[in-house]
């Protein structure tokens, strides 16, 4: 547990409103050196602009940060067909595609929009599923076959195979899907306002207990963490509520006491070169001379 010496990242979330200057953001961040873009997922919401849709549009008007559902609503999103577009996507953009992959959580509004309510239990099976179907779907195989539960892959033909290996991130919190994302997935996400220090440690060690069952080194899943808070305000507030200086040491200390390796600004994106100017560099300062 801590430090597991993975190389840090930083990027920011765009909610998808469609009002707001959405590519303006993303060039923005793309200019000033973060190196991921994640984009809220929740198709059943009015006021919101189709993720997959403002990916491209986002891949297409930068040319160096990586762009990711944060996280895919899998209800509505059928995995081969998900499968299909995140590949296209990485295509397109040279390899600059990840896959922030959820179970589905507002199920009142996932089901008014035709997606299936599933219990807890069922829909981290159907998450599980989804994953294998994915990843076999990629690989290019022939003939694949699938006979799960909820996903079916019946003898189809090889996928389409994606610039690089995109990386499957779950965006879980429970301690059995923890135990999923430590067992199959690239990455993990939570968000400061579900999973706070607190609970972080009791979270990573589920996963690294998962890992360890399945064979797989721990140290190679990457840690997300969202921030959402305010930045600005002041120094000695709530946790990521305060001036910059504040926020270097809260982020240090997720980095080298927490085991977190990526960072995603979720604030007003009024200070999104306060965050990549001023805290990204002497958040890597100060992470560079603990580890020496």
């Amino acid at each position: 547990m801590g430090d597991y010496g993975q190389r840090l990242s930083f990027g920011h979330v765009l909610t998808p409103e469609a009002g707001a200057p959405l590519v303006g953001i993303a060039r923005r961040a793309d200019r000033v050196g973060l190196e991921l873009i994640g984009v809220q997922d929740q198709p059943y919401q009015r006021r919101f602009v189709d993720t997959q849709t403002l990916m491209a549009t986002v891949l297409s008007a930068t040319g160096r940060i990586r762009v990711f559902p944060a996280v895919a609503c899998l209800p509505l999103r059928p995995p081969a067909v998900l499968a299909k577009a995140m590949a296209t996507l990485d295509l397109f953009s040279g390899g600059r595609v990840e896959l922030g992959l959820g179970a589905g959580g507002f199920w009142d509004a996932i089901e008014a929009y035709g997606g299936r309510r599933l219990a807890p239990g069922a829909a981290l099976a159907a998450l599980e599923e989804a994953v294998h179907v994915m990843r076999m779907l990629w690989d290019g195989r022939h003939g694949a076959r699938f006979a799960g539960r909820y996903h079916r892959l019946d003898r189809v033909g090889p996928g389409l195979r994606p610039a690089h290996r995109i990386g499957v991130w779950l965006g879980v919190t429970g301690p059995r899907a923890l135990a999923v994302a430590g067992r199959i997935a690239d990455g993990w996400i939570a968000p400061s306002g579900r999973v706070p220090p607190g609970r972080l440690l009791e979270a990573q060690q589920r996963i690294d207990e998962a890992a360890a069952e399945a064979g797989r080194d721990a140290g190679e899943i990457r840690r997300i963490y969202i921030l959402s808070g305010a930045i600005g305000l002041g120094p000695a507030r709530a946790f990521l509520n305060g001036d910059s200086g504040q926020w270097v040491d809260e982020i240090s200390e997720l980095a080298l006491g927490y085991g977190v390796d990526t960072f995603l600004y979720d604030g007003d994106p009024d200070y999104l070169e306060t965050f990549a100017l001023e805290i990204v560099p002497a958040v890597r300062d100060t992470v560079s001379r603990e580890r020496l």
